[in-house]
């Protein structure tokens, strides 16, 4: 039976990742296992500039904190060496990193993960990280607004282009006409 103060630490433990679980957007839940400590530094580095925070739980007190906050399907996937990343702002970011050190590393794989109070696994998990980027999507409705209108301004161009070919013919003919009237007088 661990000691009071023990006891204490790991439900105030529990307490703070329940809680940043309820506010975050998004959360994967990764195995770690084989993963070099420069490649293990250089994701905590990207996870930490995109603002998703990545620690490494015990299985049990990663459970505990998943069923606080409503999330009891996620204990099904806590075992092994798992490392939990969390993120309160952008729900693809720490999706996106993840796979990134997924598709590089044999051994580092996403176990499950959360989005819209619901538990999703690795293949959701994947799809989800496959999605653009915030501007890449703006981007890509800019352009489909843009295309339109760009083929509006084109075909009229070319209706003037076309008019303004005809033009000099017409304008020749009215030069000299308009040559011979200031002789004439």
């Amino acid at each position: 039976m661990p000691s009071a103060k023990i006891l204490a630490k790991k439900q105030n433990d529990v307490a703070v990742l329940a809680e940043k679980i309820k506010n975050a957007t998004a959360g994967v839940l990764v195995c770690y296992q084989g993963i070099t400590v420069e490649d293990d530094t250089k994701l905590r580095n990207e996870m930490r500039e995109a603002g998703v925070d990545y620690k490494v739980y015990k299985n049990s007190i990663t459970g505990r904190a998943c069923e606080e906050a409503g999330y009891p399907e996620m204990k099904e996937y806590l075992v092994g060496m798992t490392a939990f990343a969390v993120s309160e702002s952008d729900p693809v970011a720490a999706a996106k990193i993840a796979k990134k050190y997924a598709d590089k590393i044999e051994t580092y794989e996403i176990k499950a993960g959360f989005i819209d109070n619901g538990v999703i696994d690795a293949a959701a998990v994947n799809a989800l990280a496959d999605i653009p980027s915030r501007e890449g999507l703006i981007c890509k409705l800019l352009g489909s607004i843009q295309s339109p209108l760009y083929k509006f301004a084109y075909g009229i161009q070319a209706i003037i282009d076309k008019s303004g070919e005809e033009v000099p013919a017409a304008a020749e003919e009215a030069a000299p006409a308009e040559a011979e009237a200031p002789a004439a007088e």
